[in-house]
């Protein structure tokens, strides 16, 4: 599910592409669709929440997620053969959690940030320079829930030309930036997968191997499956690789009824 946010009048001038204005325009499309199977839960804890409820962990203990809130982006921008490609970074070896791991432009919410756009656009502006006059925000993503209780929502935002982002890394936090075409989430030819279990159940971790002008990059976890939802929202069907086991977050969603 998406939420809407408010957008300007779409023009060629704003958008700079046919492909860009009629993404703009399905997502905005999308975000007015009856939302299916929204629960919001104002008194009970559970596993999986995605509207600052608290939730339960096996040992009982609750987390109010409006405390662990982050916010990652999705820019999208047109490739030269016309295909929609997502801009991504590799972490920095010297950070302390996941060094080294591809992931999204994005962090977690401070005091100053108006909303979740907000904090997308400002990390990516600290990560890597993107200024965020040049991103229009056209739709939030439903949240997904990190192994470390982080409550992650995707914000997509379009990049009308690419030219004019001149990348500044900031070396602290990020080794490289590359992008990747976004329909790749949804194919066989790079995906592989491994099982593995959290709190007694089994999912599948889906995991996509990159090659590009700027290295190999390994795409997995988190990050992997805001893209494969995310591609699926904008290519309108679903991966066309299957498993005999949920991924993480559908594994979160069961045991959050169980638990409920």
């Amino acid at each position: 599910m998406a939420y809407l946010v408010t957008q300007p009048c779409l023009t060629e001038e704003l958008w700079g592409s046919q492909t860009l204005q009629r993404l703009a325009k399905q997502l905005q499309y999308f975000n007015q669709l009856p939302k299916v199977n929204e629960e919001v839960e104002k008194d009970c804890c559970g596993i999986g929440s995605d509207f600052g409820v608290e939730v339960r962990s096996n040992q009982s203990c609750c987390v109010n997620w409006r405390e662990r809130r982050a916010a990652v982006l999705i820019c999208l921008f047109e490739g030269q053969e016309g295909e929609l490609r997502v801009i991504l970074t590799k972490r920095s070896m010297k950070l302390s959690s996941h060094p080294g791991d591809v992931a999204l432009p994005g962090g977690k919410v401070e005091e100053g940030d108006a909303d979740d756009s907000a904090t997308a656009l400002r990390e990516a502006m600290e990560e890597i320079g993107l200024e965020p006059n040049l991103v229009q925000v056209v739709a939030t993503l439903e949240p997904f829930i990190s192994q470390h209780l982080l409550r992650v929502v995707p914000v997509v935002g379009l990049l009308a030309s690419k030219g004019d982002f001149k990348p500044l890394l900031n070396i602290d936090e990020v080794d490289a930036i590359f992008d990747a075409p976004l329909e790749m989430f949804l194919k066989e030819d790079n995906h592989r997968w491994e099982e593995r279990e959290w709190m007694g159940g089994k999912y599948i971790l889906h995991l996509f191997d990159f090659k590009s002008e700027q290295g190999v990059f390994l795409i997995w976890g988190l990050t992997a499956s805001i893209l494969m939802h995310a591609a699926s929202v904008i290519y309108k069907r679903s991966p066309c690789f299957k498993g005999h086991l949920p991924d993480f977050q559908q594994l979160q969603r069961s045991m959050h009824h169980i638990l409920s």
